[in-house]
């Protein structure tokens, strides 16, 4: 069969129909971050509680990731898409009208479980409906879904919780997925290799062991932090779970002639070390999406919208870049492009370090467009690179591998990253307290300052003596905070600048079309 039998229909209209659901599946990660305190308190439940709301989606979302490729085969590609694609949209509806805690975590649950699979799905289904020497234009599409959307989550998210209702973060994914799963259906055509293929038995004992070691893991990623990571007992039950299934999960797997996750591409050098930078793209992408709007929260007051419109530029910039990277990857070698957005996106981490307590909103936009310019130079080569010699039968394992990195990379960069922080705000007021002696001449300074200026509003002597006090404690504390973030800031463009020099040593491809016949049909 030729290709343009398996591709009847134009690649861009089969890119748009499937991205449209992956990407409100995406968005989901991120949007409900900041609608948390509406949910609480609309739900009569504490904020501590609510971040289960969060959890019980990336802990379904991370055991299906994995399996998608596997059910794909099992189901075929886009029979499996589309049944994802409307239980997406049910449980999201079920979503809107949960009325208490217990009930809406169950609908998260749900929604991960099914959602879980449009990643993966979407990026193998675009990427066999381009031809080989395309495949960088083809991973520009991805991309925009994969790094555009966690970028809009949280301003979107500020947008309608502010104006409307948190509910409503739920709702919208209705029309949205009834029309993607009618496209889909309309223009998606499997190819041989996607269709539905006979299954003689289920490996049921891989399936609880993946289930198992990564459901656990995700749950200590997401908790650690809130219960004190090895200090509490949950978390150490849960990384001994996680360790264990994992490790027999990988003994079981590898012994398996069906394994529901094929490991083995892990062999191919030009998958798995890209699968290694595809980890870290998650990394600095969803870290960083994270900080910027507490720094601005905690420190400069910003509510949800503004800080949401942080971000936005930053995705502009992301958006532009995208397929003018789709084409150089046919020109230049993957591993230098990569590395080239290491670079890009450590200098955009280390100049959000450099902020103020009078830097403005525009300064946050420049650093935050800084941070994300460099990200397409990341993925699109990566993806590339990675499938440039995997076979169309292997494209949904591959695509499922892929977005579990990808996804977790994330969740550990946000454990880390957060972990970081909190460290560096106690060493930061640790030493800044050192200052605040009566022997410093700066504070005597700031003392009798703020201590005439409270008088001269009328406040008698010694009361307006406390007021300073507190006062430049509460500078103190702004302060702390904003080296702290500068800290994680700096702490994730040294990481980057090691990756950067390591890419460099990646296997030379230049993915142009000289090389195209190992990934063509």
């Amino acid at each position: 069969m030729s290709d343009d039998a398996l591709r009847p229909v134009n690649p861009l209209l089969i890119s748009t129909a499937v991205s449209l659901a992956a990407f409100m599946e995406v968005l989901d990660t991120t949007i409900a971050n900041v609608a948390l305190s509406h949910i609480s308190g609309s739900l009569g439940a504490s904020s501590e509680e609510s971040t289960w709301v969060l959890t019980s989606y990336l802990v379904a979302n991370g055991i299906i990731l994995p399996l998608s490729g596997w059910l794909s085969a099992l189901m075929g590609r886009k029979n499996f898409f589309i049944f994802c694609i409307l239980g997406f949209t049910l449980t999201s509806f079920l979503c809107g009208i949960a009325t208490s805690l217990p009930m809406l975590i169950v609908f998260r649950l749900l929604q991960g479980l099914t959602g879980g699979g449009l990643q993966p799905s979407q990026q193998a289904i675009i990427k066999d409906s381009f031809p080989a020497e395309k495949l960088g234009m083809a991973f520009a599409i991805t991309g925009i879904t994969t790094v555009l959307a966690p970028i809009l989550g949280p301003t979107l998210g500020g947008l309608i919780t502010d104006n409307f209702s948190w509910r409503w973060i739920f709702f919208m994914n209705v029309p949205v997925g009834l029309l993607a799963a009618f496209l889909v259906n309309s223009l998606v055509v499997d190819p041989p290799s996607a269709q539905k293929q006979k299954v003689d038995s289920i490996d049921y004992i891989g399936l609880g062991l993946i289930a198992l070691g990564l459901g656990a893991l995700q749950i200590v990623l997401d908790k650690g932090q809130q219960e004190d990571w090895f200090d509490s007992s949950f978390i150490v039950i849960f990384a001994i779970i996680a360790a264990v299934g994992l490790i027999l999960a990988v003994f079981w797997i590898l012994r398996q002639k069906n394994p529901v996750v094929e490991l083995k591409l892990f062999a191919i050098p030009s998958f798995s070390l890209p699968c290694i930078m595809i980890f870290f793209v998650g990394f600095a992408l969803y870290s960083s999406a994270m900080l910027l709007p507490m720094l601005v929260q905690t420190s400069f007051g910003y509510d949800a919208t503004l800080s949401g419109l942080v971000l936005s530029p930053g995705g502009i910039a992301t958006l532009i870049m995208m397929p003018i990277v789709g084409k150089l990857v046919n020109k230049i070698q993957a591993k230098y492009l990569i590395s080239f957005g290491m670079l890009l996106s450590a200098v955009g981490m280390w100049a959000t370090g450099l902020v103020t307590p009078q830097t403005g909103y525009s300064t946050f936009v420049l650093v935050r467009a800084l941070q994300t310019v460099g990200i397409p130079f990341l993925f699109i080569p990566a993806s590339t690179l990675a499938f440039s010699k995997i076979s169309p039968e292997s494209s949904s394992n591959a695509s499922a591998i892929i977005s579990l990195m990808r996804n977790l990379g994330g969740s550990i960069g946000i454990a880390l990253v957060t972990n970081k922080l909190i460290h560096s705000q106690q060493i930061e007021q640790a030493h800044l307290v050192q200052h605040l002696t009566t022997a410093d001449p700066g504070y005597q300074s700031a003392i009798a300052s703020y201590t005439q200026s409270i008088m001269n509003l009328g406040v008698p002597a010694v009361q307006a003596s406390t007021m300073a006090i507190a006062k430049i404690y509460q500078e103190l504390i702004q302060q702390a905070n904003i080296l702290a973030y500068r800290d994680a800031y700096n702490f994730v463009a040294i990481i980057l600048v090691v990756l950067a020099i390591v890419a460099l040593f990646m296997p030379s491809n230049a993915l142009q079309k000289k090389s195209a016949p190992t990934a063509s049909h």
